[in-house]
């Protein structure tokens, strides 16, 4: 059974790569707004849906997790699909432009089907391709990445969905094109059998020797995870990373602008750069960092590929307040936070593997996956307080500074072991005990 080939494994990840495609709608929300806005909706209220979906996205992909065994990965995805697609179907036939209606629709079942769905193609794919955990969730998750561009292009200067069609059509085609992505890619969505390893897993010369030991790793519960020191020093380092790369998509149009106005450009051009930085440069190298730092790091181990990401992540960050006013920096300092953003999700769930198992990561990586929201709120509201005094820097000083703390913490995990029995916790004891026992 360990090298009998059940399935090809390239239709998992097709299966994952459509899902995520799917899943990305929750950051195509963006351009949904300037319609939403010319309806009489204040900023804030187009941002309370949005936050909705992100909150509603954790909280269900936790309780998701602990499902996935009991319900299978392919009925949890296929669910996740359905809830997304009606939330989607309901808002262009009920909901239009009223608030409370989109809250509910899109927000909360928006993302309690993303919720449900994003976690199984990362467990079921690390099943299959153990001896590539960095590359199958970097593909994965790109497909996240990439999905949002995706449907913001075809609502937008692509497809002209809302110009040609309206709000609430475009909803509707969005949440049927949602359902049957998810639910095609959902037919792959299953657990190899028991035992079942690739061919040649134990002397594949593309896994680095860390990485290979982590494949034999004790696997842990959710529970015995939560007890761990190394799960609170994963969850930190995530918490800072994604914190300053959430600030960063907030401030990466509005910043620079004024940066770039204070060096002497236009308000139109200044405009016009900070769009292609925000929108070309950190958009497509998001997609790619979730791609190639998965690769890099099943060549060189997650611990030092988590090191590498957030240590130049760090820097990038501080030294973006240099770069933000001129052009050329600015596309530069773009592209590296996004690269090094679109890591994280790749990286997280590998080294959660990588420290608890793989065979329960769809139960523990939506513990890790918390911090995503913690750093949603730090972030964010940190980079609009400065904004409101007038100090971005302060915020990318203070984030980037937060980065490298969390780059220090991740060199300090270790291995996580199971508690031993005590009859082995103290084998002295029962030596001593035979040894006075024969004695007498």
């Amino acid at each position: 059974m360990n090298n009998q080939k059940v399935v090809n494994r390239g239709f998992v990840i097709l299966g994952a790569i459509l899902i995520q495609l799917a899943l990305g709608a929750i950051y195509a929300w963006s351009v949904f707004t300037p319609s939403l806005k010319n309806a009489g909706w204040s900023s804030e209220n187009t941002q309370w849906v949005f936050s909705a979906g992100l909150a509603s996205f954790a909280l269900f992909m936790v309780f998701a997790g602990k499902k996935l065994t009991s319900w299978g990965p392919q009925k949890l995805s296929w669910m996740g699909g359905i809830i997304l697609g009606i939330g989607y179907l309901l808002a262009g036939i009920f909901g239009g432009d009223n608030f409370i209606a989109l809250l509910i629709l899109i927000g909360i079942i928006g993302g309690m089907g993303i919720g449900f769905a994003y976690v199984v193609p990362i467990a079921v794919g690390m099943r299959w391709f153990p001896d590539k955990k960095g590359m199958i969730t970097g593909l994965a998750v790109a497909g996240f990445g990439f999905g949002a561009m995706l449907w913001v292009k075809l609502a937008g200067s692509w497809g002209h969905l809302i110009e040609n069609m309206g709000l609430s059509a475009t909803f509707i085609i969005y949440g049927i094109a949602f359902a049957a992505m998810v639910i095609i890619g959902g037919v792959w969505m299953k657990f190899p059998p028991a035992g079942w390893k690739p061919k040649d897993f134990e002397t594949d010369k593309t896994t680095t020797s860390k990485n290979a030991k982590a494949a034999t790793v004790e696997d842990f519960s959710s529970e015995e995870m939560l007890s761990k020191i190394q799960f609170y020093l994963i969850f930190l380092t995530f918490v800072f990373s994604a914190g300053a790369g959430l600030m960063s998509i907030g401030l990466m149009k509005l910043y620079p602008m004024q940066a770039l106005m204070e060096s002497g450009i236009s308000e139109t051009a200044a405009s016009a750069i900070a769009g292609t930085a925000m929108a070309v440069f950190f958009s497509l190298a998001n997609g790619l960092g979730r791609i190639l730092w998965g690769i890099i790091s099943d060549k060189i181990g997650r611990k030092l590929s988590i090191i590498l990401m957030t240590g130049i992540q760090g820097i990038t960050v501080i030294l973006f307040t240099f770069m933000a006013g001129n052009e050329i920096l600015l596309y530069l300092g773009a592209t590296l936070i996004g690269f090094n953003f679109g890591g994280n999700f790749a990286l997280f769930p590998t080294i959660t593997a990588d420290t608890f198992g793989a065979k329960n990561v769809g139960q523990n990586y939506p513990f890790v996956f918390l911090a995503y929201g913690v750093g949603g709120i730090f972030g964010p509201i940190l980079g609009g307080k400065m904004g409101d005094l007038n100090n971005f820097s302060l915020a990318f000083t203070i984030s980037g500074i937060a980065v490298l703390i969390g780059t220090l913490l991740i060199l300090f995990l270790k291995p996580a072991k199971q508690k031993l029995p005590e009859t082995v916790q103290k084998p002295r004891d029962v030596i001593q005990s035979n040894v006075a026992v024969k004695s007498v």
